[in-house]
Parts: C-alpha cells; structure tokens; sequence
C-alpha cells in the first residue's frame, strides 16, 4: 500500500515539499516550512454560466372529485396532460369506486383494436372457393385451361364494383405494337370493357353462344369487332356495360366446363379473322387480355393491382412462347426480320435447328427453347446460339405492347439479330 500512496507523490503540495496526511499542514518529520493546505476555489453559480435555469417542477393539481372522475375515460385512452395524468392516479390510490370504474374503463380500452382496411383481400375468393371445393367437388368442374379466365375477370369485376359512376368516364388507352412502333388509341374505362366485351364474342360464337355484335359478320378481327361496336353505339359506352360483360365471361365460363366434360373441346377452335387458336388457347389469350386491360383500368382509376396468380401466369408465359416461332416467321415474310440461316429444306418438321433459351425469372418462371429458323423445327439446348433473362411480368407486358423491345431484357448474350428478332416477334403479339 505504501508503494500506491508513493505514486502520486507531491499532489495537494508544492513540488519538492512533503507533508503527512494527518499533520494539519504542518512542517514534516524533518522540521520543513509550514505548507498551505491546498484549497478548491468555489464552483461558479448556474446564474453566472449562461445555461438556462431549470424550471421549476409545476405544482400538483387540485381537482374535485367529480372533474376527476370525468377524467377517468380520457385516463384510460392515454389522452390525459401529464399534470392530469399525476392528480388522476393520485386519486385512485384513494377512491375505491374511481379505482373500480377506471379498471373496467381500461379493460373496454384493451377491447379495442385499430381500424382495418375495408379493402378485400385479393385472394379471399380464390380461398373461398378453394374451400368450399374441399367439402363438395363440383358436378362439372372448371377445366385448368379456363381457370385463368375465371380468375382473371372475377379479379377486374371486383375493381369494376368499386369505381364511381364519373370513373367509368375516365380517360384510357388501347395500346399496342404495330410495324414496330408503339401504336394507341384514346378511349374511356366503359370503353376497354366494350373492347373486352366484343372480342370475346370470339370465343362466344365458337361455343354457341349469342353473339354481342348481331351484326359483325363483316368484323371477324378483335379491331374491326371494337370498331363495330363503336359504330353501332349511338352514346359513348357508360357503366351499362359492366352487365353485359359479366354475364358474357359466366357464360363463357359454364359453357367451356360443359364443353370439357363433353366430347371434344380439342376440336373447337376459334377464329380470330386472320388466325386461328384451339379453344383452349383462345380462352387463355382471353384471360391474358383481360388482365392487361385491368392494368389499363387500375391505372386510369388509380387502383392498386396485381399480376395473375403465378400458376396461371406461367401459362399465358408459354401460350407467348410456343406462338414466338410463328410470329417470327411471319416478320420475316413481311420483310421485318432478317432470313433464317438455315432453309427449310435443311430442318426438316421435328428436328432440331437453331435457338434461342428464353429464361423468365420471378413469378410464373421457367425455360423455353425457340426454334429460329422455321416453326416446325424443335428448339434445342445444343443449338442455342443466344440467351435472353426476362421478368415474367415484363415478358408479358412486352407480348402486350405495352414496353418496347429495347426497355425488356433484363439480359442478353449471344447472337444479337437473334435476340432483337425475337423480342420484336413478342411485342408483335400485341393487337388492339
């Protein structure tokens, strides 16, 4: 300990000087000078620093009884003032019956919860469904190639439900690719619905049904179908179209479950005026449309809305991808892709030729090989001379016309006229 004490010699003394802890000040063993004892000076006072002065604590307040049991109920919600808050649970300490109300008070508060939103889940009817499909199987079940249909326009007829009557006047727009070039045409909410409503009449005449457009002999393309009925309509489309709709895509719906059930829906095929797709191709072109012009919809109206439901997304990604091959055959008939390397003769219907791996990632994902130089060959992974990564979504929305071949892939490698011939054949997919 004497060792400690050394280490911090000469401190409260003069250098040189030493003194013992108990002598007063007095001279060391030695005889030496009296030392001073060393003094602290005095602190200097808050009002001297420039720092604010602190307040002084509020006196408590002094409240009747009946003031504070009518504080009770803003007590328990926590909106009470701090001074408030203090003389209310002062005098609980001392009210048996303010104690009492002011517990059940508290309780009720803890009933209470915050308000949610009235918007429905997006996935409550396909839950809905799926259970009560659990308990009873349907006599007639909806076919999987006309699930996305379903789903697709039970999805924009809950947005229809919940527009005002002035949004079914709000401006949209039919956009598409044409001659590579973004092509579109200004219409109103009621509109995309009438648009939607005559060229599903398509699939209608195909299955039996009444056609909505009496008259549309001379109109068998989707565009000259919406023409027809503009021309036929003596006032602008309005929200009386959302009925006629509706009753068309149930229809369609039942009619396609019975037609699956019965003896050959592979052999219905619809025409769409220059082409034609078996029925159940057709219905998923259609469930395809109706997602995209709900997009259009919920962009007009400012509604929140999602993609497709990723296993019926997948499906719309690859009826895109197995027309690639002839749509890219097309564009080279019209002079708008450059000529296959290999001639037809050379790739004989079922053979492998050259292609290009199509990735899609995200929702609805998967791979597909396309064949090149001639429809009829078969994409191979040996034979792959390029490779394109897209979103699903975005490949979609290529395939719709509604982003341009240059702002889709997310990544390229390999031959580039194959690539830009490729994405370009997507975007040529898109029709009013």
């Amino acid at each position: 300990m004497n060792g400690g004490v050394g280490r911090f010699e000469g401190f409260g003394r003069h250098e040189g000087q030493q003194g013992g802890a108990g002598d007063g000040g007095s001279g060391g063993r030695d005889g030496g000078e009296t030392v001073p004892p060393r003094i602290p000076p005095p602190r200097v006072s808050v009002e001297d620093s420039g720092l604010p002065l602190p307040e002084p604590a509020p006196a408590p307040l002094v409240l009747e009884h009946g003031v504070l049991k009518a504080l009770l109920g803003a007590w328990a919600l926590a909106a009470c003032s701090v001074r408030e808050t203090a003389a209310v649970e002062e005098h609980l300490g001392t009210c048996g019956s303010c104690a009492n109300e002011a517990l059940r008070l508290r309780e009720a508060v803890g009933l209470l919860h915050a308000e949610d939103s009235l918007d429905l889940d997006p996935a409550l009817r396909t839950r809905v469904l799926q259970g009560c499909l659990d308990r009873r199987a349907p006599r007639i079940p909806v076919p999987d190639w006309a699930a996305p249909y379903d789903a697709e326009t039970a999805r924009l007829d809950a947005l229809l439900q919940d527009i005002g009557d002035a949004e079914w006047h709000a401006p949209a727009r039919l956009r598409w690719f044409e001659d590579d070039r973004p092509v579109s045409r200004r219409t109103t909410v009621a509109g995309v619905i009438a648009h939607l409503l005559s060229v599903d009449g398509l699939v209608a005449v195909a299955l039996g049904l009444d056609d909505p457009l009496p008259r549309a002999a001379d109109a068998p393309t989707p565009t000259a179908r919406t023409e027809a009925y503009r021309r036929a309509s003596r006032f602008p489309p309005s929200r009386g179209v959302r009925g006629p709709w509706r009753e068309q895509s149930h229809a369609l719906v039942r009619t396609a479950s019975f037609t699956s059930e019965g003896s050959g829906s592979g052999k219905l095929s619809v025409s769409y005026g220059d082409f034609e797709l078996p029925l159940r191709d057709a219905m998923l072109d259609r469930a395809f449309e109706c997602w995209i012009h709900a997009e259009d919809i919920a962009e007009a109206v400012d509604y929140p809305y999602e993609p497709p439901a990723p296993r019926h997304l997948h499906r719309m990604i690859d009826l895109a991808a197995r027309v690639l091959p002839t749509a890219l055959a097309e564009r080279r008939r019209a002079g708008l892709a450059a000529p296959p390397r290999q001639t037809r003769h050379l790739v004989p219907a079922g053979s492998p030729g050259r292609s290009l791996r199509l990735e899609i990632e995200g929702l609805g994902g998967g791979e597909w090989l396309i064949p090149l130089d001639s429809p009829a060959a078969v994409g191979s992974a040996d034979h792959a001379v390029a490779h394109v990564a897209l979103d699903g979504v975005e490949f979609c929305r290529l395939a719709a016309g509604r982003v341009s071949p240059e702002e889709a892939a997310a990544g390229q490698e390999g031959d580039r006229e194959a690539i830009r011939d490729v994405l370009c054949a997507a975007a040529s997919l898109s029709r009013m």
